[in-house]
């Protein structure tokens, strides 16, 4: 078959940046030791560069030992490889009060949305409070929250959730309703940068102008951070939580960063614990290979990716795109996925054609994808690509969708 020409830009973008992505793809290992396969899966989690595999190599054979526990020199190498992974953290989220801030380690996102709602929320509210929840995000930025509600009930304070709005036909946030819906006991709004099912960024400035300057905005940045620039020099938010696997670090790390600016000082409660050492240098060695790559091409070839996958989608009648419609037209002049493209075929399930893709080589993600409850209902296919995908995958890809029309 002859697939359609996709937009202009894009087919610039993946001519201009081809030379740059080959390159950065021959540094993953499991990448170019399995040419015959296709990696559509990280948004799940992404693959790791060899920098990334020598730097855990390296930790582990030559200093590991546990942090703030003891005073030889493997011990305190440790111990300042840590304090150090914390700046790296807000040097890449591009941090313009890094005395103030504070940043904690934890397993990923999940956990460290779920120590904001145990160890913080509860010191900012008070009987009456409102909080909103993203409600069609992923569950790990629902649970929390509802979980903190019944908590404080149980201790006699009694808060109001309130659902966030969406625009159905976008996947977006709608900040008018928003501004309608929040008042004076609004105190606390959870959000998503980039959305894990309709890969949209979710316009949290917006949020920000909606709330007005008080209310505290927590951002759940899986699919953001490592995916494309983070500033929380721009970002008027007050709490950034992302997974380092997703960002090319080792599974079972994650950061926090907190502003300090609005409500208490973030502390987590509890005794910390030996931290995952060589999973925080991994992610220090991730934020290196990241800024090193550029961030700023990673998202301009993704994003190339995404539009040339949509492109080709949406002259497939067999498929529905989840997300914004208007997006799909080669000529729109809306903002394209970040990355990440969802769909379903009308007649075979999403499971089956999960199964059939990776007959042809493909690993993509086929389920509900954690979504919340008000999200989808019915299982789609998920793409998500990265700096190691190439456009002829994209296009291998979309010859296979086309036979199954």
């Amino acid at each position: 078959m002859t697939l359609p020409r996709t937009d202009t830009q894009s087919r610039t973008v993946i001519g201009e940046l081809g030379a740059w992505q080959r390159a950065l793809r021959s540094r993953f290992p499991i990448i170019t030791a399995h040419p015959e396969l296709a990696y559509l899966d990280s948004a799940a989690t992404a693959q790791k560069p060899q920098d990334v595999l020598d730097t855990v190599h390296t930790y582990l054979t030559t200093t590991n030992a546990n942090a703030g526990r003891g005073t030889y020199p493997w011990a305190n190498r440790t111990t300042t490889l840590v304090e150090q992974a914390r700046d790296r953290v807000k040097r890449f989220l591009d941090d313009p009060a890094p005395e103030r801030s504070a940043v904690h380690f934890t397993s990923g996102t999940t956990e460290g949305l779920r120590t904001i709602a145990r160890d913080w929320l509860p010191g900012l509210l008070a009987d009456g409070d409102e909080i909103v929840v993203p409600v069609a995000d992923h569950e790990a930025n629902i649970a929390p929250w509802l979980e903190a509600q019944r908590e404080l009930a149980r201790q006699g304070v009694h808060i109001r959730v309130r659902p966030m709005p969406y625009q159905r036909a976008s996947g977006d946030y709608d900040h008018t309703s928003l501004a309608q819906l929040v008042g004076p006991r609004t105190r606390f709004v959870a959000a998503s940068h980039v959305h894990h099912v309709y890969g949209g960024n979710m316009n949290i400035h917006r949020i920000r102008q909606a709330v007005g300057p008080d209310a505290v905005i927590c951002l759940d940045a899986a699919q953001s951070v490592g995916h494309l620039p983070v500033s929380v020099a721009d970002l008027d938010a007050d709490f950034v939580v992302f997974s380092g696997h997703k960002a090319m670090a080792l599974p079972g790390t994650g950061a926090v960063w907190a502003r300090q600016a609005r409500g208490p000082r973030f502390t987590p409660g509890g005794w910390s614990g030996t931290p995952n050492t060589v999973g925080i240098a991994s992610l220090a060695g991730a934020l290196d290979w990241l800024d090193a790559a550029g961030t700023e091409r990673i998202e301009q070839w993704t994003v190339a990716l995404a539009a040339r996958l949509t492109d080709g989608l949406r002259h497939l009648d067999a498929y529905e795109v989840l997300g914004c419609q208007s997006s799909l037209a080669a000529d729109s002049s809306v903002q394209r996925r970040q990355g990440i493209v969802t769909f379903r075929h009308q007649a075979i399930d999403s499971g089956d054609l999960g199964f059939i893709l990776y007959s042809h080589g493909f690993m993509i993600r086929s389920d509900q994808h954690c979504q919340g409850s008000a999200g989808e209902r019915t299982g789609s296919v998920r793409v998500s690509l990265h700096v190691y995908n190439t456009a002829e995958e994209v296009d291998r890809l979309l010859a296979v969708l086309a036979t199954l029309g």
